[in-house]
């Protein structure tokens, strides 16, 4: 009875603890590929591998983050050219 009262509270969420777990040379193969084709600041990358030294998984959404925003601002300049251009056409 006592083994399975035990059991009960460690599966509650907020109990559970999430464990950060250190790249391994592959995860840091990855994560450099990542930003492949990309071009960012040093600062960036080397942010991005000191995160990863300690937890893996923050790397990741950090990179994410980073490139998800760095598209997003390509694409509204990128929309701000056209527009800009076809304006340029109907004058």
């Amino acid at each position: 009875m006592s083994k399975m009262l035990i059991e009960d509270i460690s599966n509650e969420s907020e109990w559970a603890e999430e464990t950060s777990l250190p790249a391994t040379d592959n995860d840091l193969l990855i994560l450099t590929e990542k930003f492949l084709g990309f071009e960012i600041p040093s600062k960036v990358f080397l942010q991005a591998m000191a995160i990863a030294a300690y937890d893996c998984a923050a790397a990741f959404r950090y990179t994410d983050n980073y490139l998800n925003i760095l598209k997003n601002k390509n694409k509204r300049k990128n929309l701000v050219l056209l527009e800009s251009s076809h304006g340029f056409e109907n004058n």
